[in-house]
């Protein structure tokens, strides 16, 4: 059975809740490998975490030439584990990072790319919404090697314990991958709640909450089910909230196992990142609203009276 490799997300020295997704999507095509690429010592961390979420074997990149510059080393270190591997398919999750280095693998190793998967089955065969959501199809790539970038939540992990049998890389990183150092990591704290990506529960407001301080509704009702907090892009240009935490086709794509838009029109800007979320709950004054039309379920009224309540509900449950 051929190897189909996953690249490795962490935070804050664990797994992302992504890479057990994309090890489970990599068992429906071939044996799991996972590829982990940062530091010195990254990998004896979460070993026996990757192991147990599927991992057969754990290839090891480690060091400042990876960890010490841009995405470039990391999409050196793939091309050559392909070479000499010969996988079936290379699953990377769809984040900003993730399609920059599915983009340059493809490049250097001249496969075809698939992004944005939202399934892929045992034929290597992709399940894509595209044009912001209008249409749902299904990519196979032509070649020996599928690379395909994965959005997180949008495939249910499915630990099944692999060997984990650790093999040491022997990175050689050209200069020209190097022009780009970083010379400095900024965290931005999100305090208890998830990564907005990370999160199964989200729940995001719009132009609706009027300002930033009013931001504090959503926070509360956010909080009070330990949910991540996003906002529309029309929230974060009116400088409601942090772009960090936009929502959208021009910020971050989110699949959670629940939504929550509250005060959010539904453009189809703000629906392509954030469509794929497995149950939508619309709250809007405005019963014409486009957000309705994809909502499972919808509450016309003012956000300042829906939300508080429902925050208080929740609460009044545990």
């Amino acid at each position: 059975m051929a190897e189909v490799l996953v690249l490795v997300e962490t935070q804050d020295g664990e797994l992302k809740k992504a890479t057990g997704e994309l090890l489970t999507a990599a068992r429906t095509i071939g044996e799991p490998s996972a590829v982990v690429l940062g530091p010195a010592g990254t990998a004896d961390a979460i070993a026996s975490a990757l192991a147990e979420a599927g991992a057969e074997k754990i290839y090891v990149a480690e060091g400042d030439d990876v960890a010490g510059y841009s995405v470039a080393p990391k999409a050196e270190v793939l091309a050559q584990l392909v070479s000499e591997k010969s996988p079936a398919a290379v699953l990377i999750a769809s984040s900003q990072d993730g399609k920059e280095i599915a983009g340059r693998l493809a490049l250097k190793t001249g496969n075809g790319l698939l992004t944005d998967a939202v399934d892929v089955d045992a034929d290597g065969v992709a399940t894509q919404s595209i044009f912001a959501g209008a249409m749902t199809v299904k990519s196979k790539v032509k070649g020996p090697v599928a690379i395909i970038t994965v959005r997180p939540n949008s495939i249910a992990a499915q630990p099944q314990a692999g060997a984990g049998a650790r093999e040491d890389v022997q990175v050689q990183i050209s200069d020209a991958a190097k022009r780009s150092a970083i010379l400095d990591r900024v965290e931005e704290s999100t305090g208890s709640r998830p990564e907005l990506t990370e999160a199964n529960i989200v729940v995001s407001g719009g132009r609706g909450v009027a300002s930033a301080e009013n931001f504090k509704v959503i926070e509360d009702f956010a909080d009070s089910m330990k949910a991540a907090v996003g906002a529309s892009r029309a929230a974060v240009d009116s400088g409601f909230y942090p772009h960090q935490f936009q929502v959208g086709q021009t910020g971050k794509t989110v699949s959670p196992q629940l939504y929550v838009a509250c005060g959010i029109s539904g453009a189809i800007q703000h629906r392509a990142g954030m469509q794929t979320s497995k149950t939508i709950v619309a709250v809007n004054k405005d019963p014409e609203a486009p957000i309705f039309e994809l909502a499972d379920f919808g509450v016309v009224g003012d956000l300042f009276n829906v939300v508080p309540q429902a925050t208080e509900a929740v609460k009044a449950r545990k």
